[in-house]
């Protein structure tokens, strides 16, 4: 490691740490020649799959793209930071499984899909109407009715945080 002050090639670990989730070392160090402290960060490097297009472009995964179309479908809603964060970590595991040099956008849509239902109804049904091109207000409903299919009990989603369905209400329709 060269010192990033006199460009020295010898530098000495001083201390090292690892991350709370496991992801990174901090290592401190101290230049032999000057001796100056600085702070490395060592992560893993994987090379994550090429994204073909639906045009056939191809192009290299890019997760802040993925995580500004899930900020697009989760505006305004009950979801931290910190779960958008892990959605994106999943996703972005899913690519690293399947252990091919190139996937189709329409699989990693599938992904995000995936991840979107179990984190938030909402921000799935409006990146599924982006995502799979819904054309009319049919679309939104087969959608929807899909959703309510796969939903435990009786359908109903709580309006508060916290709170259960009503007993023995169905969905409403209008």
């Amino acid at each position: 490691m060269h010192c990033p002050f006199c460009q020295h090639t010898d530098t000495r670990v001083i201390d090292s740490r690892v991350s709370e989730d496991g992801a990174t070392i901090r290592r401190r160090r101290e230049c032999e020649a000057c001796g100056e402290r600085f702070s490395t960060l060592e992560t893993i490097e994987l090379k994550l799959p090429t994204i073909i297009k639906g045009d056939g472009r191809r192009e290299p995964f890019d997760a802040r793209k993925l995580r500004l179309s899930m900020d697009r479908a989760l505006h305004k809603r009950p979801v931290s930071e910190e779960q958008i964060e892990a959605t994106v970590r999943a996703v972005v595991h899913h690519l690293r499984m399947t252990a091919e040099r190139e996937v189709s956008s329409r699989r990693v849509g599938e992904f995000v899909i995936a991840e979107l239902r179990k984190l938030d109804h909402v921000g799935f049904v409006r990146f599924a109407s982006v995502y799979r091109s819904f054309e009319d207000v049919a679309d939104f409903r087969e959608e929807l009715d899909r959703l309510e299919r796969d939903l435990p009990g009786d359908g109903q989603l709580p309006l508060l945080e916290g709170e259960t369905a009503p007993a023995g209400k169905g969905p409403r329709r209008r």
